[in-house]
């Protein structure tokens, strides 16, 4: 392969990829990508917004009440790097499909549930639809569009649709509470699933993505699950629990998880034969800060998100559909950045957006923070849901189009997974900490305004550990056209190529060739001195 003038690249960085025959195709493609991300936010924000329903018609005791909203994200965390890597082997496609078949399905049957182990089993059982759709779909996209202005706009609308999503899902869990029965909240999710499926079935090209020489590394994906599992079980129960921490079951289920952590780890780095997170992955400059940095980034958005909308509702006395006029600036803001951000991310360094997009991430729950007891919305929600959406959609972007232009093809459902994962992971592992920190509050003879203060004040910091991480150790370019990674890897093999052929052809010279060649030199050497 020729090495690609800039012209080129500048080119096919802008064109539609040759993939999709029409532009309609093209549309069809990213509208189901966009749809997918939209409903893997949709049933994280609305569920809280119709868990008092909930809990009143299933009679779920307070200290369940986090577990429907934990065994979702609990779920999709444990399994999307397996499932990220059946879609390497396998293809984008048809795990793409699955993962959005498998959750229009249990979403069906969530809205029949009885009681609270049919729902828990059904939440369980929905996160592996978004462990499917989630990192196949973010492989698709980074496999067909090349580095860009094209892949810069498609993957800022695509990041957009994640706080659009959140937006709908409230919207709905409001419309349904309020008008009718928590049920249509699922059913809701359930037919955007069938649309995405039935788009996606006709705009996905099919090609032949099976990368034969991949193979699942089944003890790594098993050791991690099970470790996630146990780890966030001790940090959300440990609330609850009769003597915190210090409940024997709680310390049991704690240290087993750190322990099988390490031992994943360990497998991983030494035994596995092809890892579930090759040591290639962390090889790449500034990663492994990075994924330290959005870890913080993403669990405090986790943070934000459920208790924004628990303060608004239980201590300003938001009505359902006044929380959706609320969150509206969310929504705009995400869709706007999704719009205007694909024009400018190969224009300005990606560290400068990180930069401004972690100030704004920790002035907005400093603003719920420091709200007082009767604060305007305009005011301090208003600011703060303007300074979020800021915050979160621009690091989302620079951080996701660097990661992915970053791998292989053959690595981006890899990459899909992991950046998924840090982030439903972390949101499970934060929202744990601030039920200890909001039940601490309370048991000191808090109030409930200061309990969510406190976590507010906990994501601050959270927040704020991201920002120190992303400006010391992660520097990050503008994201311009340029060759892939498989083009810098075959540009640097004719390189050696070309320095190998040289090497041997002048070794293949004749001996006389060579002889005539020393003289010369030597002559030339003693005419200099000489002179």
């Amino acid at each position: 392969m020729l090495n690609l003038a800039k012209s080129d690249t500048e080119r096919l960085g802008r064109q539609r990829p040759p993939q999709f025959k029409t532009v309609w195709v093209e549309i069809g493609f990213v509208f189901s990508t966009c749809v997918s991300q939209i409903l893997s936010e949709y049933f994280v924000s609305g569920f809280a917004v119709v868990v008092p329903d909930l809990m009143k018609d299933l009679n779920i005791p307070i200290s369940s009440s986090t577990w429907p909203a934990a065994a979702y994200s609990l779920m999709v965390s444990s399994v999307m790097l397996p499932l990220g890597r059946l879609a390497d082997i396998y293809g984008g496609r048809p795990v793409y499909i699955a993962g959005l078949s498998w959750l229009a399905l249990w979403s069906l049957i969530a809205g029949f549930s009885k009681d609270q182990y049919m729902l828990d089993i059904c939440r369980a059982l929905q996160g592996l639809g978004p462990a499917a759709f989630m990192p196949s779909g973010m492989m698709l996209l980074g496999r067909t569009y090349r580095p860009g202005p094209r892949k810069n706009l498609v993957f800022s609308i695509y990041g957009a649709c994640g706080a659009a999503g959140f937006f709908i899902g409230i919207f709905f869990a409001g419309l349904t509470a309020e008008y009718t029965t928590w049920a249509w909240f699922f059913w809701i999710g359930a037919i955007l699933s069938f649309i995405s499926v039935a788009t996606a079935t006709v705009c996905i090209p099919s090609e032949n993505d099976r990368h034969e020489g991949l193979q699942m590394d089944w003890l790594g994906s098993g050791l991690l699950a099970t470790s996630f599992i146990l780890f966030v079980f001790a940090l959300t129960q440990s609330a609850y629990a009769p003597k915190g921490f210090k409940t024997p079951y709680i310390i049991i289920t704690f240290v087993s998880g750190i322990v099988l952590f390490a031992i994943a780890m360990y497998v991983e780095r030494y035994v596995a034969s092809q890892p579930l997170l090759p040591y290639s992955i962390f090889a790449v400059p500034r990663m492994k800060a990075l994924f330290v940095a959005l870890f913080f980034t993403y669990g405090s958005l986790g943070v934000f998100l459920l208790y924004a909308t628990f303060y608004c509702t239980n201590i300003m006395g938001a009505s359902y559909l006044q929380l959706v006029a609320w969150f509206v600036p969310l929504a705009v803001g995400g869709c706007l950045i999704g719009t205007f951000g694909g024009f400018i991310l190969h224009l300005i360094p990606g560290t400068v957006l990180i930069t401004f997009s972690g100030i704004c991430w920790i002035i907005a729950p400093l603003l719920f923070a420091l709200a007082p007891k009767n604060a305007s919305f305009w005011a301090w929600v208003f600011t703060a849901m303007t300074c979020a959406t800021l915050g979160i959609d621009i690091t989302f972007n620079v951080t996701t189009i660097f990661i992915t232009t970053s791998l292989s093809s053959s690595q981006q459902g890899l990459a899909g997974a992991l950046i998924n994962s840090i982030m439903q992971f972390s949101i499970a592992v934060c929202l744990g900490f601030s039920e200890i920190i909001a039940n601490s509050v309370l048991k000191k003879g808090g109030s409930l305004r200061h309990s969510y203060k406190a976590v507010f004040w906990f994501e601050v910091a959270c927040a704020s550990t991201a920002l120190c991480i992303l400006i010391l150790f992660c520097r990050i370019g503008s994201a311009k056209a340029g060759p892939t990674d498989e083009e810098r890897q075959d540009a640097g093999k004719e390189n050696d190529d070309a320095d190998s052929a040289a090497s041997t052809e002048k070794m293949a010279r004749s001996p006389s060739e060579n002889h005539s060649e020393n003289l010369s030199s030597s002559s030339d050497s003693l005419n200099q001195r000489v002179c």
